[in-house]
């Protein structure tokens, strides 16, 4: 990542999916600071890049006071310590302290209790306990606003264990009373029933929903997934059961509503998160299709199809299986194989979750993706794939069960890259893609994919894949998005 003309790319989108990556060092200042800094963006000149806030100290700088880049996410890049900030506050996103303690987290993460307080306090000057209870608030403060939940589910959503709890530090936090709140807020909260959460998501201009929407269609699951000309449905699980949600886009008023059936309110967060990731909602189309305009054959995409996003996944496990299912077969046959899997392994879904449906709205959902544990079981003999594809698939099974990919959502690029490393019958295209969907890695770029060589009329040498590569360092930071447009150009050509 240490690149000056990629990090100078990424720091002029301010985008937080780098934030903790890299650090600036301004020379004419002698500040250093976090990509996402407020202050005025300085001359590529005057900047040079680090990949870790000591490294930018030892060479003399010191650190910004507005942006405080000693507070940063642990970059991948840093030592072991810093990794495990940065797995803890993933997971603490998650909800990991919502139903556990600060020593079941450290637990997951292979240190002691004291050892992940002492990080906390060195690295964000804060506990994990404090930052999970600044997150439980603002979450609370969001759904206050934009749904019409009663307080006590969402006392529950945000984490808190009493709704007396919850009242209590919402009025400290804000200075009023939840209730005061929502009669300040917007006119267009939606309605609220016993067995669904419906919450509202907006999006920043330009966003192609079509054509995500399209993308996800082409891939779409029989009765784990349905998708229609403005809607995406789809079942899932959860640590206190299964759910489903049902999202429609309303491009008139540029938001998604979204239908959550959920076990239980503790159980939203996560989804919140899963659902921004599936539609890629945080990325700046804007900006990014500005960089990769300047490809002459990437420009012309750009020019008709602005505001591409990448299309992510919700489970992490259900993508890397696809995956591998994928290699070297079309996306019929892998979807055909995906189904067999899920046939053969997966569970039906409750009655009481399959939706009705209604007209053009139709979503036919009965069944889960198999879990990690119910795949490492199965027998996956006549799926129709070489035995050495079912070696993989059971690997990553186990990756996911037990092994170095349980957490994979909390995990940095390249952590995931060489836990998928150590797999058999994984290689780098696997990887890769698993990077670029699964967890969202805006530079993830399958070098070898076929699709992206034929889009741009490059050969299956070495040569042909040399030629990519250098061509797609002028991508950086943004090779997954050029990815998609690539595999849109070649859809054009067939």
């Amino acid at each position: 990542m240490i690149d000056d003309d990629i990090c100078y790319r990424a720091l002029r989108q301010r985008d937080p999916r780098f934030d903790g990556r890299f650090f600036t060092a301004v020379t004419t200042t002698g500040i250093y600071c976090r990509p996402v800094c407020p202050s005025p963006r300085p001359r590529r000149t005057n900047c040079r890049f680090f990949p870790s806030a000591a490294a930018a100290e030892q060479a003399g700088f010191r650190a910004c006071r507005r942006c405080r880049p000693e507070t940063a996410p642990g970059s991948p890049a840093w030592a072991g310590v810093d990794t495990t900030v940065n797995r803890a506050l993933k997971l603490i996103d998650e909800g990991a302290l919502d139903s556990g303690s600060v020593g079941d987290l450290a637990d997951r993460l292979g240190v002691g209790d004291r050892h992940l307080r002492r990080l906390f306090d060195e690295r964000l000057g804060a506990s994990p306990a404090a930052v999970a209870h600044t997150q439980r608030l603002h979450l609370a403060r969001r759904l206050v606003e934009t749904t019409s939940l009663p307080m006590t589910e969402v006392a529950q959503a945000a984490g808190f264990r009493s709704l007396r709890r919850f009242n209590d530090a919402f009025a400290k936090c804000f200075r009023q009373p939840p209730s005061a709140l929502r009669r300040a807020g917007h006119d267009d909260i939606e309605a609220h029933n016993d067995s669904a959460f419906v919450l509202t998501f907006g999006w920043r201009r330009p966003y192609d929903w079509p054509h995500l929407l399209g993308f996800l269609r082409r891939r779409a699951l029989a009765g784990i997934e349905a998708c229609g000309a403005d809607w995406y449905a789809r079942t899932f699980h959860t640590p206190q059961g299964p759910g489903t949600v049902h999202a429609r886009f309303d491009p008139g008023r540029r938001r998604i509503v979204a239908r959550l059936t959920l076990p239980s309110p503790r159980v939203l967060r996560p989804a919140i998160g899963r659902l921004r990731a599936l539609f890629d909602l945080d990325a700046n189309s804007a900006a990014i299709d500005a960089e990769l305009a300047r490809d002459p054959a990437l420009a012309a995409d750009v020019d008709r199809r602005p505001g591409i996003r990448v299309p992510g996944t919700w489970d992490p496990f259900e993508f890397a299986c696809r995956a591998v299912i994928g290699q070297q077969v079309s996306v019929k046959g892998a979807r055909t194989i995906a189904l067999r899997l899920a046939s053969r392994c997966g569970k039906a879904l409750p009655d009481d979750l399959r939706p009705a449906g209604n007209g053009d709205d139709e979503a036919v959902l009965d069944r889960l993706f198999p879990t990690p544990g119910e795949v490492v079981d199965a027998d996956l003999d006549g799926l129709g794939m070489p035995g050495k594809r079912i070696d993989a698939l059971r690997a990553v099974a186990r990756a996911f069960h037990d092994g170095p990919l349980a957490d994979a959502r909390s995990l940095a690029p390249e952590a995931l890259r060489e836990a998928i490393a150590g797999l058999p019958g994984l290689g780098p295209w696997t990887a890769e893609t698993i990077a670029m969907r699964a967890i969202g890695d805006p530079d993830a770029f399958p070098g070898t994919d076929l699709g992206v060589l034929k889009a741009l009329d490059l050969d299956l040498s070495a040569g042909g894949r040399r030629e990519l590569e250098a061509r797609a360092a002028s991508w950086r930071p943004w090779r997954a998005y050029a990815t998609v447009r690539l595999w849109n150009l070649l859809e054009d050509k067939t």
